[in-house]
């Protein structure tokens, strides 16, 4: 015994990464690839081969025309024909999918333990989930959310053994918790200062939202997620077309995008309903009565800022509160963030890049536990 207490320690040594397929090795840079190009297979493959010749990522037994080979026959590219008779690659659904569930493995890594459920709140009431905590039986209460042991133990306590009877007043029922559902909508920014001075923006929001796609789809079915562009406009885009999501070259109109989130949420039965805005820059661009587009890019212009905070009061009255995520640090950038979530009575995050998809994860998760108002 002596000695096996002597010999227990640690035992260090060199770390050796798990093995990899060929495949699985490729597939995982070719799924940054393929985000990075918007959903380009030639040019991520493009990418692909240049990355070999420095890198030397592939063997003559394994060649990146066999990466290619193994794609297609595993559903993650389909052929594609033009109408000029010229063909080529596209990404699949599957693709797609790997691609949000790579996301999400990123960013959300922590979150793939647990099971799917609801939004939960601090409010206890009528629900199928038990809090642990008991409560004196109150009218309406379902007889089977009684707790036989622990009435019997009141009765016995209040009434005594010999005496034995049961009121009302014994009863205590396993108090429950509700559950909410949430209806959420992302805005992000596509202006064209997402790509601007060398630093993309626009892939870690892309990243973000299939992440955030992914988990709601599988770990929140219940909820919804709409996902909103905006530039000069406002507009929709489907889950499905995030990988394919580009900058252009637009101003920001961050009103057109704020009344879409608002048009959208109020068509949702949800009771709670949020917005997150992803954004890097000041709000530069309104659309006029007659359609044409004032625009402004020098500084914070009173006339677009105002309309910005009249928008963000309008979903505090709704009760819709906007989280934004600022990656900037321009300071008066800053003070139009301030004003805008103090119109909306929300929040703000002013955040890098490498710490947004956490941030988001975070609200989202603290979210689940209140019932906003």
């Amino acid at each position: 015994m002596e000695n096996a207490k002597r010999n227990k320690g640690f035992v260090f040594k060199q770390y050796e990464k798990p093995f990899q397929s060929p495949f699985d090795k490729l597939f995982e840079i070719f799924q940054e690839l393929i985000t990075h190009t918007s959903g380009d297979f030639d040019e991520a493959i493009d990418w692909l081969r240049q990355l070999d010749k420095e890198f030397k990522l592939t063997t003559p037994e394994y060649t990146v025309d066999d990466f290619i080979a193994d794609l297609k026959n595993k559903g993650y590219i389909v052929e594609r024909v033009n109408f000029d008779g010229s063909g080529g690659m596209d990404i699949s659904s599957k693709m797609e999918k790997a691609l949000r569930q790579n996301a999400l493995n990123q960013i959300f890594g922590k979150m793939q333990k647990g099971k799917s459920g609801n939004h939960k709140t601090k409010y206890s009431g009528r629900s199928d989930e038990n809090t642990g905590d008991f409560r004196s039986y109150q009218y309406g209460d379902g007889l089977d959310k009684i707790s036989i042991t622990e009435s019997l133990k009141n009765a016995q306590v209040n009434h005594g053994v010999g005496d034995f009877s049961l009121s009302e007043n014994d009863l205590v029922v396993e108090d429950t918790q509700f559950k909410s559902q949430m209806s959420t909508v992302l805005m992000i920014d596509i202006s064209h200062s997402m790509i601007l001075y060398g630093e993309d923006r626009i892939t870690p929001a892309k990243k973000v939202a299939m992440a955030l796609s992914e988990l709601i789809l599988t770990r929140y079915p219940k909820d919804s997620l709409d996902v909103i562009v905006f530039g000069n406009d406002a507009w929709s885009i489907e889950i499905k077309d995030l990988p394919y999501l580009q900058v252009g070259p637009f101003h920001t109109n961050t009103v057109a995008g704020v009344q879409l989130a608002l048009d959208i949420l109020r068509r949702k039965r949800h009771a709670n309903k949020q917005i997150f805005m992803i954004t890097d820059g000041k709000p530069s661009c309104l659309k006029m009565a007659d359609g044409t587009y004032y625009k402004n890019p020098m500084g914070l212009d009173p006339m677009i800022t105002s309309k910005c905070y009249s928008m963000a009061a309008q979903a505090r009255k709704l009760g819709i509160p906007i989280t934004t995520f600022m990656i900037t640090s321009d300071p008066y950038l800053q003070e139009f963030v301030d004003e805008f979530t103090a119109s909306n009575r929300g929040k703000a995050y002013y955040t890098g890049l490498g710490g947004l998809g956490e941030m988001i994860f975070e609200d989202y998760e603290d979210n689940r536990k209140k019932r906003i108002r």
